[in-house]
């Protein structure tokens, strides 16, 4: 590729709020939408609840060409099953409409009714066979993990039509919000907690063995990997055993090398990108943004910046997507 062609740009941790999601979180506080709007330049909460015209201006101001939608967490984990059913039921609904409305600019990633496991299963065979590229669940569903075999039915349906399982953070289980974030909400988020419910959510899966009943079965972690690339050597040396002795028929680095593509989003940070390019190579990375809690026009300067080669460029920008997304 020529360094002055254009770069095709796909971003998939793309966010937005449905009316019953919102509903149902109406009596959250705001300030953390009000804080990060100020910081990055945009109303947060009113970019949400766009996924037309005006999102698709913000996208081409910054030069990305087509993004994947996923509702925004908290979702339907949080919720009894008859709710879950139907927030997940219609944000699928809205993100359909919108790739049939703008099919070259918008993708999605199903919305799941995790706290309705067999419900969950049905409404990914439905929504993938309307063209969604996957699913987005957030963090854990109530207080219970995906090495729960309940919820093995989703990795079953996704090995099956060979798309991913994107896991994004949410909130920490209560016990770890109240025994180490008690009086320190401004880091029990996006400045640390969320790296911390999913990287360990995702090594739950892991030393379960969900990899070596479901060996094709890939797993997105979002923000450079939610840390886990910083520390895959320290992980590797102590654990070799352990997945031994789990009866694990891998070493545990081996699956993360194997199951796991990390995105960029949010973590717009040089060395981290290159850590995780070292640890993991340049196929198993994709950009994103995490629009729009953050910014495009900063996420894609980090992109054009990086100082990597323009093959490697190509392939976190556009080329892995499409091979794992069939894009």
């Amino acid at each position: 590729m020529r360094k002055d062609a254009r770069l095709r740009v796909i971003t998939l941790e793309e966010h937005f709020g449905s009316p019953l999601q919102r509903q149902k979180t109406k009596g959250q506080p705001r300030a953390v939408f009000a804080d990060r709007s100020a910081h990055i330049g945009h109303d947060i909460e009113a970019e949400l609840y766009d996924i037309g015209e005006r999102r698709i201006a913000a996208m081409d101001a910054a030069g990305i060409d087509l993004q994947v939608l996923s509702l925004t967490q908290p979702g339907p984990e949080c919720y009894d099953p008859e709710i879950a059913i139907d927030m997940a039921a219609e944000a699928n609904e809205l993100m359909r409409a919108a790739v049939e409305a703008h099919p070259t600019r918008f993708a999605a990633f199903a919305t799941l009714p995790m706290t309705a496991p067999e419900a969950a299963v049905k409404e990914l065979e439905r929504t993938l066979a309307m063209g969604f590229k996957g699913a987005m669940i957030n963090g854990h569903t109530r207080g219970s993990f995906l090495d729960d075999r309940k919820y093995w039915g989703i990795f079953e349906c996704a090995q099956a039509h060979d798309v991913p399982i994107y896991l994004h953070p949410a909130i920490p289980h209560a016990s770890l919000m109240e025994k180490y974030f008690e009086g320190f909400p401004e880091i029990s988020r996006a400045a640390w907690g969320f790296a911390v419910d999913a990287s360990i959510h995702f090594l739950r899966i892991l030393f379960s063995g969900a990899f070596d009943d479901f060996p094709r079965l890939k797993i997105i972690l979002g923000h450079m990997g939610e840390g886990l690339p910083f520390g895959m050597h320290r992980l590797g040396d102590h654990t070799g055993y352990v997945a031994k002795r789990r009866g694990l028929k891998r070493h545990p680095l081996d699956y993360m090398r194997e199951n796991l593509v990390i995105t960029t989003a949010g973590a717009f940070s040089v060395p981290a990108l290159v850590c995780s390019l070292l640890e993991l190579g340049a196929d198993n990375i994709l950009f994103s943004v995490d629009w729009p809690y953050e910014s495009n026009k900063v996420g894609a300067a980090f992109l054009k910046a990086l100082p990597i080669s323009e093959h490697d460029r190509a392939k976190i920008a556009h080329g892995n997507a499409e091979r794992l997304l069939r894009l």
